[in-house]
């Protein structure tokens, strides 16, 4: 059967950024024909048994109370389960002197939906015919971005500035304020922080100028917070989210072990969250209340928040180090590579300036070697401009062993050099 797609069909039936590369990466494992890869490209986050533990005790308490029929057995409100707002809207009061309601809270099947609905409620043409473009301020960002609008020509993303350290190979992207526009086109703005694939934190200044750019033009801004904290606090710098009348703070527990879940948290400005509940009616009632019964009980006991801190943040930051390490070690003080800092997330982002060959060809080359990488390329969504840097990047997920860490970093070395060496006798 072959039915007909309309436009939206089309564009939502086709996968985008790292989804695609994803493909190749199973397809790759699968017809290994007997080769061993190290695989640095899984999202996926490690499950550690402290955190798993902690989510079989939520669990067992909701099974054994009153509550269990009441949350699997019945629809509930759209907005969602009302013990989980009650406890997100006290931790968050509590915790950062806030005055939130149970009006400033939206439940969601993880946080992507929540940008997805955004980019679409606010995103896109509208009554006049005018395209209300979805603002990324600083790319690279999440991948997931490029697919969340339904008219695709409305993600606009801005090529950042570049602080460099030539000395010890390091590097950081900030936004770039003198090409940033925000205006009466503009629909809304979203960003991760920190951030998804690089694991740049912006400032709470740069965060507040951008509100303070989007706030003359009634534009929400929605700062994907999946890393932040308080849970998972994934920040390996120190950092608090800002609040302000137009930021919606997003938060997720993938990260924090409930990836399966699907779980996340809108958090703001009350006529916002009325119409992303409006949308989230009618595209799937409400979200799952399994999860949030269970991390209602993990939050309310204070458990998530030490855990996150305690436990997932010195885990994933070990992983850095040991890649930093071993980085340093192995790869020739020589070559053009840089490492942007490692301010938070799982992940780790290398920038290979002048790169002969693509982003592509490295991860082919680095597939011949048994190492399977990300190529950059998928994370600058939305951005419009020729900029060679995006060919010269690569993803590498801190959920490998340390041992797998340490010798595909040795490999990528080993190959980096190749590359370089190749072209320059070739001149």
């Amino acid at each position: 059967m072959n039915p007909a797609l309309t436009n939206f069909g089309d564009r939502m039936s086709r996968l985008t950024g790292v989804r695609a590369i994803m493909k190749d990466i199973i397809e790759t494992l699968r017809s290994g024909k007997g080769q061993e890869f190290i695989n640095l490209s899984a999202g996926n986050p490690v499950i550690l048994p402290e955190v798993e533990q902690l989510w079989r005790e939520c669990t067992q308490q909701l099974l054994s109370s009153p509550e269990y029929g009441e949350v699997v057995c019945r629809y509930g409100s759209s907005q969602g389960y009302k013990p989980f707002i009650d406890v997100i809207v006290e931790d968050f009061n509590s915790r950062y002197g806030l005055n939130l309601s149970d009006r400033n809270i939206l439940v969601t099947p993880g946080s992507q939906s929540i940008y997805f609905y955004a980019a679409n409620a606010f995103g896109g043409y509208n009554s006049q015919g005018n395209l209300k473009n979805i603002v990324l301020p600083l790319s690279p960002d999440y991948t997931g971005y490029g697919g969340v609008s339904l008219i695709p020509e409305a993600v606009c993303a801005y090529q950042p500035t570049l602080d460099i350290d030539e000395n010890s190979h390091r590097f950081k992207y900030r936004p770039d304020f003198n090409q940033l526009s925000i205006n009466e086109d503009t629909g809304c703005v979203i960003f991760s922080r920190p951030c998804n694939p690089s694991g740049n934190i912006l400032t709470s200044e740069e965060v507040q100028k951008i509100a303070d750019l989007a706030s003359p033009y009634d534009v929400p801004v929605f700062v994907d917070s999946a890393y932040s904290p308080p849970f998972p606090a994934l920040n390996f710098t120190d950092m608090d989210p800002v609040f302000a009348d137009n930021i919606i703070h997003c938060i997720s527990l993938s990260k924090a072990g409930l990836p399966g879940e699907r779980l996340g948290v809108a958090i703001g400005n009350e006529d916002v969250i009325r119409v992303l509940e409006a949308f989230q009616t009618n595209a799937c009632i409400h979200s799952p209340r399994y999860g949030q019964a269970i991390a209602a009980r993990a939050i309310g006991s204070g458990a998530l928040s030490d855990i996150s801190v305690e436990v997932i943040r010195p885990y994933y930051r070990q992983k850095f180090t040991i890649l930093e390490a071993t980085l340093n070690d192995a790869m020739s003080k020589d070559l053009p590579w840089f490492l942007h800092r490692g301010e938070g997330a799982i992940f780790a982002w290398i920038w290979f300036k002048d790169l002969p060959i693509t982003d592509l060809e490295l991860y082919q080359e680095l597939k011949k070697v048994g190492i399977i990488v990300v190529p950059g390329n998928s994370f600058f969504p939305g951005l419009q401009q020729e900029w060679s840097h995006k060919n010269q990047c690569i993803r590498i997920s801190l959920t490998a062993t340390d041992e797998e860490i340490m010798e595909g970093m040795k490999l990528l070395a080993e190959v980096v050099e190749m590359v370089y060496r190749k072209a320059m006798l070739a001149v």
